[in-house]
């Protein structure tokens, strides 16, 4: 498998509740989709300012699938290294993973 090609950002989006763009991107070419993470940046509705991290996939030829994110065992590592070239995708999960309330840092 080779690494996914690379997302273009800043792109935009469209919610329900908000519109904005994608800032940052942390994707790979897994085995059956490409597992990604975005950091997604509202800048107009009722989310305007907000920022918001989205587990999804893409298919092998870059479509968007609306269905969860799965992420073998063994494709782990790469995503790790996706996610490390993308800081601000970073900070948020480590934030996650941390347990440490941001106001406590």
């Amino acid at each position: 498998m080779s690494e996914s090609r690379e997302a273009i950002v800043p792109r935009p989006f469209s919610m329900h509740w908000g519109d904005g763009e994608i800032v940052e991107e942390a994707r790979i070419e897994g085995e059956y989709t490409a597992p990604a993470i975005q950091l997604m940046q509202f800048q107009t509705g009722d989310a305007a300012g907000s920022v918001a991290l989205r587990f999804c996939h893409f298919s092998h030829a870059g479509r968007f699938q609306r269905s969860p994110m799965i992420l073998a065992e063994a494709e782990v590592e790469r995503l790790r290294e996706a996610v490390l070239a993308n800081p601000l995708v970073r900070e948020l999960l480590l934030r996650i993973a941390s347990g440490v309330p941001a106001e406590s840092r």
